[in-house]
């Protein structure tokens, strides 16, 4: 049984994913997990999309590079995809979402090609990774969140740092009962 739980933090490029992942690592003490870094650090990359610019991902290659450390619990898991990971594992699934016009000037920002920005403006347009989300996990552990400027961010971790504390609360019992 685990002693902390297992978060998503999912969505399109540039919504602010990682900014929500290390300010809730830093505030809960929960391990970050970047799977974009991860997936090159354990050797879990077939490839690189040229078109794109995105890294190919073995994904069954990477589920067992990480499927010990995650069954422990306690990972804040930072990636655009999220249906890959076993329902078993994850307690809870943070879609953020953000404005159109200001990820469009976001990812312009990083310099994205214009395919790939459309890319990933169509997919946050039409809840691409929301919809994925919901597909793959019971409606009740995936939250939608607006992530549109720095305040959002610090009201949204501390939505999910007091869901943490009210999932420890609630599997405190199954722990004792062990």
């Amino acid at each position: 049984m685990r002693t902390s739980p297992n978060i998503i933090i999912t969505g399109t490029p540039g919504v602010g994913k990682t900014s929500h992942c290390e300010l809730l690592a830093q505030n809960t003490g929960l391990k970050h997990m970047p799977i974009n870094q991860i997936a090159q650090d354990r050797d879990c990359v077939d490839g690189k999309d040229e078109e794109l610019g995105s890294l190919l991902v073995d994904e069954d290659k990477l589920l067992d590079a990480i499927e010990d450390e995650v069954k422990q619990g306690g990972y804040i898991i930072d990636w655009h995809a999220c249906d890959l990971f076993p329902k078993s594992w994850i307690d809870l699934v943070v879609v953020i979402r953000c404005d159109s016009t200001i990820l469009y000037d976001r990812l312009e920002a990083r310099k994205y090609s214009a395919k790939k920005l459309e890319e990933n403006m169509d997919a946050e347009i039409m809840q691409v990774l929301l919809e994925e989300a919901r597909d793959a996990y019971d409606e009740e552990i995936v939250v939608e969140l607006q992530s549109d400027k720095i305040e959002d961010v610090e009201g949204n971790v501390d939505r999910i740092e007091q869901w943490i504390e009210n999932w420890k609360e609630d599997n405190k019992e199954d722990r004792e009962e062990e």
